[in-house]
C-alpha cells in the first residue's frame, strides 16, 4: 500500500500523521475466510467493484452517490502479525470532506461487531 498523500482526502492504518490514520483491523481466522468475510461486507455497499485480489491483498472501487467520485480501498491481510491494514483515498481533488475516513469507521465497526 502506497502512503497516503499531503491532501486530507485519504486514510490509512499505516499514515505518519494523527489525522490520516486509523487502527487496524484484527485477523480473525486465516486469511482466506477473513478476506471473504469482507468481501461480504464491502457487498453491502452500493456502487462498490473488486478491482483485484491476491492472496493477501484486496482492491476495490467506490464511486460516491454525489459527484461520481471514485475512490480506492485496500485491504492488506497481514497473517504474521494478525492484522489487516488499510487505506482509503480518493482518486482526485483536494478535499473528500471526510467520507474515506467515515466510510472505514463505517467498516470497522461492522468488522468488529460480526
Amino acid at each position: 500500500m502506497e502512503p497516503c498523500p499531503s491532501s486530507p482526502n485519504c486514510i490509512s492504518t499505516i499514515a505518519k500523521k494523527k489525522r490520516k490514520k486509523l487502527p487496524p483491523l484484527k485477523l480473525n481466522t486465516d486469511v482466506y475466510e477473513d478476506k471473504e468475510a469482507m468481501k461480504k461486507i464491502i457487498a453491502t455497499y452500493p456502487r462498490t467493484k473488486l478491482i483485484s485480489e491476491r492472496d493477501d491483498y484486496l482492491h476495490f472501487q467506490f464511486v460516491t452517490k454525489l459527484g461520481k467520485f471514485t475512490d480506492d480501498v485496500e485491504f492488506y491481510f497481514d497473517e504474521e502479525n494478525r492484522l489487516i491494514h488499510f487505506r482509503s483515498a480518493s482518486q482526485k481533488g483536494w478535499s473528500d470532506m471526510g467520507a474515506n475516513k467515515r466510510r472505514m469507521k463505517k467498516i470497522s465497526k461492522k468488522w468488529n461487531g460480526r
